[in-house]
């Protein structure tokens, strides 16, 4: 029901001839006349509910009004008087006299007979003069008090606000009929922003005293000052209401924000340390992203951020890292290096310049410090163990696990490491044996295991895998024939990875030596049965491993003078092994043998675990108290500089079983040797070094020789195999599918040597007519 109508119900009936009649019952809806305290009739229309059977459905009809409700006089007149009086008490902040639904049903009415574009024009200029007359207190309000001024626009534009609200209220019918209905005028609500902008905002005077103020606040705020933030958020706002905020606020502030930041981030690369400036470029981001959150348009975000980034950041990408990156890679400063990172991830290209300098400083550390420098050869790949766990650590903490850095690690690492050719490749080896071997440090097998698995990584990048594979296989055969390995879980271990890593082929020697030694096992117990089933006296007992010659590292045999029951019992071994195998060879190898030897002292007796050659020398003074060096060189048959490093270990070392004269640390033509009657130790069996075992210069340098050898053969297999197939093939390709092939680097001058001696060999031949094409010759 609409507020301004209301009906009256009659119901009567006619006393005509129809009246009597039951068949037809008619009921009528007549309109009464209603009259309203704000002076308006209205003549209701009429309804008709009719029924011409029992029982049938009934049928309203509604009519149309007979006659147009008309206005009474003066009731526009009267009316906006009211309604100018109800608005201007709105604005003066004084109390209304009329009831607001009395207001409201007014203005109603006069929307209902047309008089809207009217009521509008003369609200519109109600409020504009209302806004006109708040100008002046503004122009000539001192700028010396920015915050009161600000404040009092402020109230102002609250005040305004709240009065327009109220208003539109009161005019609701209006906004929502007329005003809707006309596209080309602005609601009640924006005719007021439009009102605000044009007289107060967008005077010059004003507006650069208000714009001015919020920067001057804003700069305080980013001094440390505490500033009203509400009053900001107030002000900017309204800014934003009016539709000035871009044009009139937000271009000056970005211009200052770039000048504040240029000067500050050129003044502070200046005066600070790298991380110190860092934290302070974060802080500077975090207080202007609150900025916006607090008090700015969502819309300065984007540019304002980006500008601090800029200057701070994008403008000094370079000096940043040159100044500090090596600092923070070199103390590890994890927490440092995030921000860094992070940082830096918000600037274009900021991202690649860390990366090319991090790249620059790993390189220079792999080369320059740990792998080309000789003297660090004892800890090289510690050094680079140490060094790959501190980048992967930082590349995981601190580069988010970047996938750019990862792949450039692992390219530094390889070029680097093979900078200098097949040292690596030994060192490596080297750092396993000393792993792998008795007495190492790692505490338990999960230790270990996490070793094997680090030193694994920087096998993958050498080239030289053929080097690290002779000299592993050679400490290999030193711990296995020797006893010295820490583990055989860890032994197998580690060739399973290598397998894993290399394939099948890498490994079957390696393979076959763990098979030799079990084989060997099975054999002695074999052999101590024949013994004993053939009642052979003795009282030594001997134990021999049996190596297959191609699985075992080359061995140079070196004739001793043995003892007649050594020798004997090494017949009555070989009868029985070739008993069981013929057609083999045995070959001994007196430089891997060991033995125990009981000795008896003043102090009592001690057991000595020492080589072959040591056992030579001592059982000389069961014969002799003093013996020269070539007296005993010459009954024991040991090569002189073998002997030499023998009589050093037991004459000079620290368990000195003999004496030597005169005393030094060498041994020189001439010195003689004694047994040492005095000797103590604490402990009965005493295992005294081996030097004989200690690789020397001259080892090394044969191991290196037989791998440059091996590689020989496999170039030559690589070239014939090629050419085998493709039979006629220009150098350059050859060259190009031999580098594909190899697993080694080889150098074009070696290569080229290979194809001139496989030429001479008649493998192959020079094409007549072009000399840079070779044929194949079967």
């Amino acid at each position: 029901k609409h507020p301004c109508r209301s009906f009256s119900f009659c119901s009567y009936s006619s006393s005509s001839a129809s009246c009597s009649s039951n068949k037809t019952k008619t009921m009528f809806l007549t309109g009464g006349v209603v009259h309203h305290a704000n002076g308006l009739t209205k003549t209701a229309g009429s309804a008709t509910f009719s029924n011409s059977k029992p029982g049938a459905a009934k049928k309203l009809v509604i009519k149309n009004f007979k006659e147009k409700p008309k206005l009474p006089e003066n009731y526009t007149h009267e009316t906006w008087q009211k309604l100018k009086e109800a608005v201007e008490a709105i604005q003066n902040s004084t109390s209304i006299k009329y009831n607001l639904e009395e207001l409201y049903q007014a203005v109603e009415n006069l929307c209902s007979h047309k008089i809207s574009a009217k009521l509008y024009k003369q609200l519109r200029v109600v409020c504009e003069d209302h806004i006109k007359a708040q100008i002046n207190q503004f122009r000539e309000y001192p700028f010396l008090h920015v915050t009161l001024f600000l404040k009092k626009i402020d109230k102002c534009w609250q005040d305004h606000c709240r009065q327009m609200i109220m208003i539109r209220s009161i005019f609701l019918f209006l906004d929502r009929t007329y005003v809707l209905q006309n596209s080309m005028l602005p609601s009640i609500w924006d005719m007021g922003l439009e009102l605000f902008r044009f007289y107060i905002i967008s005077d010059l005077k004003v507006q650069s005293k208000t714009i001015d103020g919020i920067l001057l606040l804003i700069e305080k705020e980013r001094s440390g000052e505490t500033i009203d933030r509400s009053l900001l958020r107030s002000l900017l706002s309204m800014l934003s209401d009016l539709q000035i905020y871009q044009d009139s606020f937000e271009q000056r502030f970005l211009e200052e924000t770039n000048r504040l930041y240029a000067a500050e981030g050129q003044r502070l690369m200046q005066e600070r340390e790298v991380p110190e400036y860092l934290h302070h470029v974060h802080k500077r981001l975090e207080e202007e992203a609150d900025r916006v959150i607090t008090y700015l348009d969502q819309s300065t975000q984007k540019p304002l951020i980006a500008t601090v980034e800029k200057q701070l950041l994008g403008e000094h990408l370079t000096a940043t890292l040159q100044k500090g990156l090596n600092h923070l890679l070199d103390e590890n400063r994890i927490q440092d290096l995030s921000l860094l990172y992070q940082l830096f991830s918000r600037v274009r290209g900021g991202v690649q310049v860390c990366l090319q300098t991090s790249i620059y400083k790993t390189r220079k550390i792999i080369h320059c410090t740990i792998v080309i420098n000789p003297e660090k050869d004892k800890t090289m790949v510690q050094e680079l163990l140490d060094f790959k766990d501190k980048v992967d650590h930082i590349i995981d903490t601190c580069f988010m696990k970047n996938e750019k850095f990862v792949n450039a690690m692992k390219e530094a690492f390889e070029t680097f490491i093979n900078k200098r050719p097949n040292k690596p490749a030994e060192l490596i080896a080297k750092h396993v044996d000393s792993k792998l071997r008795a007495g190492n440090k790692e505490a338990t097998d999960e230790e270990l295991e996490k070793m094997l698995d680090k030193i694994m990584i920087i096998f993958r990048f050498i080239y030289g895998k053929d080097v690290f594979e002779a000299f592993y296989k050679k400490d290999l055969a030193k711990r296995l024939l020797v006893g010295k390995s820490a583990s055989v879980d860890a032994e197998k271990s580690m060739l399973s990875k290598l397998k894993h890593e290399c394939g099948a082929a890498f490994t079957s020697k390696l393979e076959g030596m763990f098979k030799d030694m079990e084989l060997s096992k099975d054999i002695m117990v074999q052999f101590k049965q024949y013994i004993q089933c053939q009642n052979i006296p003795g009282n030594i007992e001997l134990t021999v491993n049996i190596l297959t010659m191609g699985y075992w590292p080359t061995y140079i045999p070196m004739e001793v003078h043995l003892p007649a029951e050594m020798v004997r019992l090494q017949e009555i071994f070989k009868t029985f092994y070739l008993g069981k195998h013929s057609g083999r060879k045995l070959q001994w190898q007196s430089t891997l043998g060991h033995c125990v030897l009981k000795a008896e002292f003043k102090e009592g007796k001690k057991e000595l675990q020492v080589s072959l050659f040591q056992t030579l020398v001592l059982l000389m003074f069961n014969e002799g108290e003093e013996f020269t060096l070539e007296e005993i060189k010459l009954a024991t048959g040991i090569e002189d500089g073998e002997l030499r490093r023998t009589l050093q270990s037991l004459a000079c070392g620290k368990a000195r079983v003999i004496h030597k004269v005169p005393k030094s640390k060498d041994v020189e033509d001439g010195d003689k040797f004694s047994c040492n009657d005095d000797f103590k130790h604490k402990l009965f069996r005493i295992k005294i070094n081996q030097i004989q075992m200690k690789e020397t210069v001259e080892e090394q340098a044969s191991t290196t020789e037989r791998v440059y050898q091996d590689r020989q053969y496999q170039i030559d297999a690589a070239i014939v195999r090629i050419m085998k197939m493709r039979k006629t093939l220009s150098h350059n390709l050859l060259v190009s599918e031999v580098y594909n092939q190899l697993k080694f680097p080889v150098k074009p001058a070696d290569l080229k040597k290979r194809i001139e001696s496989l030429i001479d060999r008649d493998y192959m031949e020079r094409d007549k007519e072009n000399p840079n094409q070779y044929n194949y010759v079967a």
